[in-house]
């Protein structure tokens, strides 16, 4: 009698689990995450490109069109000089996008850098960064902004004026450089803390995995252990603080520049552009709303990104 072979369960196949995969699948499901993004790339576009395609240079004068009113000629109107406000945003949108990367950039650099050392190496690392920490957010943001302003603008502003009259290079002439430095360096120097007690928590999980203690029995050294494995598997949460700080930057430096301390004329920003705005907002409202309305989105882009990354990358999010 022969024997009747017993039914086995069919071998399933299951594809490989690809984090990066999963969350962009997740992400795209997020209508307003796909809304945040969509706008953002159409920003990062027009901060490109835009200023080569705007049909009016965002500094050129016209004084027998002042003060228009928006039409088909100036889709955003004309300001008090006659300057087309359309470009002007437009121009605006590539020194908003500059200032929130380059920022952003050193900000997490720094706080990344720092927070992995306090995290991975503990006392006496951990303790003088934190410390550090604490003093940086305990400052007020625009106090620090206005002092590195008020301190380093003048001097320099000579120095530039002396290359100027002893080399007449044009160069030295180009004063918004200035501007833009003490931004970037004004802005990360208050943007990294965030970022840095953000990374420290996640190494503070992520040492004690069976990954690190089969790394360091190999004999790899800390660096190349935090290099090759505890900063990448300490990305995900960056990344969706990183979405969050562009907007944030780009806000903070709207305000800076509306209070008269980040980017100054003739170069457009948003911020500024709305301080002049709000002098005549009562007989030109187009001259406040045109940059308010841009920045308004910008930011609302910016967080709904940010939201749909929190989602997409977080594994319990996952069905």
């Amino acid at each position: 009698m022969s024997a009747i072979p017993l039914s086995t369960p069919e071998t399933i196949e299951e594809q490989p689990v690809n984090l990066w995969r999963d969350a962009w699948y997740r992400l795209k499901r997020n209508k307003l995450a796909v809304f945040g993004l969509v706008i953002v790339l159409i920003l990062a576009f027009t901060a490109i490109f835009g200023p080569y395609l705007t049909p009016y240079d965002y500094l050129g004068q016209d004084l027998n069109a002042r003060n228009a009113l928006p039409s088909m000629g100036h889709l955003f109107g004309t300001d008090d000089l006659g300057r087309d406000v359309f470009s002007r945003v437009v121009f605006g949108t590539r020194t908003a996008f500059l200032v929130a990367v380059i920022v952003t950039f050193f900000a997490v650099l720094i706080g990344l850098t720092l927070g992995a050392v306090a995290g991975f190496f503990g006392n006496p690392f951990d303790r003088v960064i934190m410390w550090l920490t604490d003093v940086t957010m305990s400052v007020p943001n625009l106090l620090l902004v206005v002092v590195i302003n008020a301190s380093l603008k003048s001097p320099i502003t000579r120095w530039m004026e002396a290359r100027y009259l002893e080399t007449l290079n044009p160069f030295y002439r180009q004063t918004i450089w200035v501007d833009f430095i003490l931004v970037f360096g004004s802005m990360a120097l208050i943007s990294w803390p965030p970022y840095a007690r953000l990374v420290r928590a996640q190494v503070l999980s992520i040492r004690s995995r069976p990954y690190i203690t089969a790394a360091q029995a190999l004999g790899l050294s800390n660096w190349v252990i935090i290099k090759r494995y505890v900063v990448p598997n300490a990305l995900g949460p960056l990344i969706v603080s990183v979405s969050a700080g562009l907007g944030t930057a780009m806000v903070l430096e709207s305000a800076f520049s509306f209070l008269g301390v980040g980017v100054n004329p003739p170069t457009p920003s948003w911020g500024n552009m709305i301080s002049d705005g709000l002098r005549v907002w009562q007989h030109y409202p187009h001259l406040l709303a045109a940059p308010a309305a841009v920045l308004g989105l910008a930011s609302v882009a910016f967080s709904f990104l940010g939201d749909g990354l929190n989602d997409a990358l977080n594994p319990r999010g996952s069905k």
